[in-house]
């Protein structure tokens, strides 16, 4: 199979690493914001084909497969350019900037058959799930709370800028879309619930940043040269805590924040269900925390040995041998590339990963946080894909 990757910043990158880690699928094509850049970089990865412009190397009937690692704000014209050239795709998230983009994506890759998938890359790690077999099973009872927190320090200094942070790249919202839509995607996942309704507090906690006139890495280290910077307002949020409620009744609560020094990627959550406890915190991610009343705790470790047939698929390496971030991305490419060589059909076959639905369904999620602060009231999630009544174009404030 021949696929093609737009765009190759950190993310980018990521993709093609994963990609090649299969050992079945030849990344034949790569795009640039521009010819020169597309060609040094295609040059430098050993990647034979080099567009600066992606509509271009949609005309190629070669390429069958094109992974969309653009800005947030590219990502609707080129997901539906993709879908309408008849080539599979699979999309970062957020899916699109508003949930009508979403909804009409989604109906679009429905309608054209091609294989949609959207890097929901948590969700693939081997103790996900086992979490996700548990909870089916029965062994947890009935999850009554749901309750973390996905915490960042990347953007904790005021001389931290970056592309996020303009709406109109990054979108309305940047913590909850950034890092809070995989929190709620994790959680419905292993639990099988719906979030149905929210009630959200939001804030920019550094409200003007200085934004280096030179290059500034998007993960800067140590402090910047304040000697030459400009000062920027930023009306997208830092932080947010939401109350939520899920379709079966569930209560829960999650907190974002990419303020928080000394965490770097701490996405953790706790079920407490009716016979027993789970945590789990994404930077230990091969242990999950089994908590009970009437007897020891337990550590349970993502060793093959002990988990379900399904979980075991996931996991490549004996017990301690820690796989991570970049493992899960791994198993994002596998489930997806062999879905298509299986030719199966997301209308009719599941699949097992993140789709254009998943992806939709976040938007709508984000959307419904956003008008929740602006509103201060509980709001319900609109899943029909035509926004919120009420809601504000512009920044979470």
């Amino acid at each position: 199979m021949k696929a093609c990757i737009i765009g190759t910043g950190f993310v980018g990158n990521a993709h093609i690493e994963a990609m090649r880690r299969l050992g079945f699928i030849e990344i034949a094509a790569l795009v640039e914001s521009n010819g020169q850049a597309a060609r040094e970089k295609a040059n430098a990865m050993g990647i034979p084909l080099a567009y600066g412009d992606y509509r271009e190397m949609l005309l190629n009937p070669e390429i069958q497969v094109v992974h969309n690692c653009t800005p947030n704000h590219l990502h609707y014209q080129i997901n539906k350019d993709i879908i309408l050239a008849g080539k599979h795709v699979l999309s970062e998230k957020p899916l699109a900037v508003t949930s009508s983009q979403s909804a009409e994506l989604l109906d679009l890759a429905r309608k054209h058959g091609v294989v949609h998938g959207v890097n929901f890359n948590y969700r693939q790690y081997a103790i996900m799930e086992q979490l996700a077999f548990m909870i089916k099973s029965g062994e947890m009872g009935d999850i009554r709370l749901i309750h973390g927190d996905y915490l960042q320090d990347w953007l904790s200094r005021e001389t931290d800028y970056n592309w996020r942070m303009s709406p109109e790249i990054g979108g309305r919202s940047r913590a909850v879309a950034d890092i809070g839509s995989h929190w709620c995607d994790i959680v419905q996942y292993v639990t099988g619930k719906k979030i149905v309704q929210v009630c959200a507090d939001l804030a920019t906690v550094i409200p003007v940043r200085k934004k280096a006139k030179g290059h500034a890495d998007m993960y800067p280290h140590g402090s910047m040269d304040t000697s030459n910077y400009e000062d920027v307002p930023v009306h997208t949020e830092d932080y947010a805590s939401v109350l939520l409620r899920f379709d079966d009744g569930a209560k829960g609560v999650f907190t974002v924040s990419q303020v928080s020094h000394g965490r770097k990627n701490r996405l953790a959550f706790e079920l407490d269900g009716r016979k027993k406890s789970a945590y789990w915190n994404q930077e230990e991610p091969d242990r999950l925390w089994v908590g009970h009343r009437d007897r020891a705790n337990e550590i349970l470790l993502s060793d093959p040995s002990l988990l379900s047939e399904k979980a075991r698929q996931s996991s490549h390496y004996p017990g301690g041998h820690v796989e991570g971030w970049p493992d899960g991305l791994k198993n994002m490419m596998i489930h997806y590339y062999n879905y298509i060589l299986a030719n199966k059909n997301p209308v009719t076959d599941a699949p097992d990963f993140a789709t254009f639905e998943d992806g939709h369904h976040s938007m709508c999620i984000i959307e419904a946080i956003l008008a929740s602060h602006e509103q201060e009231r509980w709001v319900t999630v609109n899943y029909s894909g035509g926004g919120i009544e009420g809601l504000e174009p512009g920044g979470s404030g």
